[in-house]
């Protein structure tokens, strides 16, 4: 469903919006912060990362808002919650705030390395995509400092999901993504499932829609600083997630 418009001129009014949400991450919010800085000024890009904090109790926003001081609110834009209300609902928030015509959705704990948004970026204007979705399961990319149970979730996610629902990209379940703002706004819109299992669907609706999709390899490295928020209640919404998309598409 891309618009097939590719011109130079139009290329050089791209804007990205880099949406980062966060819970309890005041240790890698500053180093994510830089190096996205860093690579996209390299790069010579028109963007602003916005920062949706829900209400970390470990002094996130504060973080947030000293940086905010250093590099200008132009590039830094804040856009907090009170508490904790769902990963959906923090893009269509950030979605709301964002000045840009795409969207880079991304984790802040240092996970997902600022330096494949150039790729992203040179993979969507190469073949005019509405989607380009980092996979650590094709060509070079890969997961580094997972522990074998991690491993076996994240592959077993992947396995039965291609299965089930064959949904033409290698890794449903990762969060590292570059989307025109109109399309995650409609994909986001539409998806319903939460935690672990949305990243999943939100792939899934982007194939039932028509929306023509890329992937790029990344490597994908563990939080340095905090603790993951995968838990077994996130494994049990991702299946129980799966099972509905595959009874209802």
């Amino acid at each position: 469903m891309s618009n097939g418009t590719g011109d130079n001129s139009s290329l050089s009014k791209d804007k990205y919006s880099i949406l980062l949400p966060t819970y309890n991450e005041r240790e890698n919010l500053p180093i994510i912060v830089w190096l996205l800085i860093k690579n996209m000024d390299d790069a010579g890009y028109d963007y602003e990362i916005i920062v949706i904090d829900d209400g970390s109790p470990d002094g996130t926003l504060q973080v947030a808002q000293k940086l905010q001081d250093i590099y200008g609110a132009a590039k830094i834009v804040l856009r907090p919650r009170p508490r904790k209300l769902g990963l959906g609902t923090a893009y269509l928030h950030g979605i709301e705030h964002a000045s840009g015509n795409f969207v880079v959705i991304m984790d802040a704990d240092l996970s997902h390395h600022p330096k494949f948004i150039p790729r992203f970026i040179a993979e969507q204007r190469a073949g005019d995509y509405d989607v380009v979705t980092g996979t650590r399961y094709r060509g070079n990319g890969g997961v580094y400092g997972w522990d074998l149970r991690r491993k076996l979730i994240s592959r077993g996610a992947n396995y039965i999901t291609q299965t089930l629902l064959r949904p033409g990209v290698s890794d449903l379940t990762g969060s590292f993504r570059l989307y025109r703002k109109e399309v995650l706004s409609e994909l986001t819109s539409c998806c319903v499932a939460k935690g672990y299992a949305f990243q999943m669907e939100m792939m899934v609706r982007a194939k039932s829609l028509g929306y023509s999709v890329s992937e790029v390899p990344i490597t994908f490295v563990d939080r340095f600083y905090g603790e993951s928020k995968l838990g077994g209640g996130e494994i049990v919404q991702f299946l129980i997630g799966l099972i509905r998309l595959f009874v209802t598409t």
